[in-house]
């Protein structure tokens, strides 16, 4: 039976709606650390176990911080309008345009000319000269990179958008990472067992040499857990066998995937490596804007529930929504009809070998 999930967030924060969400036929939920901790987290993770019938059959997965490079954190919202020009460095410090803070290795690959892609593409931004290093007194607010320079770059946006704290930021044709398990995934792993999580969704896995980091992360925790390898880039579509083998279960992750390859080739993409896991007998999970016109609306588009039906035909175990519940208005429905999509395929799938 296909499992399925949703994400935490605003949206069903209460015990009410996880009950709605439960009933509906929810097995579980993710909540991503991109944003937050485990120990922010504490009281909506008990609101949820507090109201499982059933612990055993109820999951909890954390989507670790990984090393996808996101934006510093800023102390307001930046608001962006197309031609509005803005600086990227490594601190807020110093500046009358306003600044954007990445990490130095993100600002070690950049280049006049390169497009910039935030929030998983929904703003673009045009890179359009490398500054002067800033004269700033105090060296501890500038990080250097490892040309040992304090870089600057003038952007200019290229449409209308909004930039927050720990928003992803891309660079179009070049992958850059940090570190696999940051000091905060050890940060979250050390609660993992008190708060009875029972997955690991790592981000960005590159080989399988990323799977063996986390599994040696989850040892120094003394923690079991099987691990979720999220296939989100061109390096980890070009290792995906290794994955496939090193990692416990493989999760299509559509959204960043849809960044790195053209949109148009996702689909043969997602079908590929539906393919492949399928001949390995590795698990899958399918994710990303399976109903996301339910974020807004509370009936979904004909299109979204054949993409799910097609999934589940694909051999997916798992499907999963994220902002749907995380932040949409109609958390519920969305396993309503997620929930009752899932089933119609199992059946019309049991069907067919009835038939023969």
């Amino acid at each position: 039976m296909v499992k399925i999930f949703g994400t935490f967030g605003p949206s069903c924060q209460s015990q009410e709606i996880l009950e709605k969400m439960i009933q509906e036929g929810m097995n579980g939920m993710r909540l991503n650390l991109s944003h937050t901790s485990l120990e922010e987290s504490r009281k909506k993770i008990e609101r949820y176990q507090a109201c499982r019938t059933n612990p055993g059959e109820r999951e909890i997965i954390i989507d670790l911080h990984g090393p996808e490079i996101r934006t510093g954190y800023l102390k307001e919202t930046i608001v962006l309008s197309r031609g509005t020009e803005f600086i990227l460095k490594s601190k807020r410090s110093g500046e009358t345009l306003p600044v954007v803070s990445v990490p130095p290795a993100f600002l070690e690959a950049l280049e006049p000319g390169d497009e910039i892609l935030f929030r998983d593409g929904q703003i673009r931004a045009q890179v359009i000269r490398e500054l002067e290093p800033s004269s700033c007194p105090d060296p501890e607010k500038e990080e250097e990179t490892e040309k040992g320079r304090r870089m600057r770059f003038l952007c200019r946006a290229c449409q209308d958008g909004r930039v927050n704290s720990q928003q992803t930021v891309k660079i179009v044709g070049k992958e850059v990472y940090g570190t696999t398990v940051t000091t905060r995934d050890h940060e979250n792993l050390a609660l993992a067992k008190e708060l009875g999580i029972t997955g690991i969704m790592q981000p960005f896995v590159r080989g399988s040499e990323d799977i063996q980091s986390v599994r040696e992360a989850l040892k120094s925790h003394d923690l079991d857990l099987r691990i979720f390898a999220k296939i989100e880039s061109e390096t980890g579509l070009r290792h995906l066998d290794s994955i496939i083998e090193s990692a416990d279960v493989i999760v299509i992750a559509r959204g960043d995937l849809g960044n790195a390859v053209p949109l148009w080739e996702l689909p043969r993409i997602q079908k590929e490596i539906a393919a492949r896991c399928l001949e390995a007998g590795k698990p899958f999970m399918v994710v990303t804007q399976m109903l996301d016109s339910m974020t807004r609306k509370p009936i979904p588009t004909r299109a979204e529930l054949t993409d799910i039906f097609n999934a589940v035909l694909d051999g997916a175990s798992y499907v999963m929504v994220t902002g749907e519940t995380s932040v949409g208005k109609y958390p519920a429905e969305v396993i309503r009809y997620l929930c009752r999509t899932v089933r119609e395929a199992e059946k019309y799938m049991e069907e067919k070998r009835t038939l023969g």
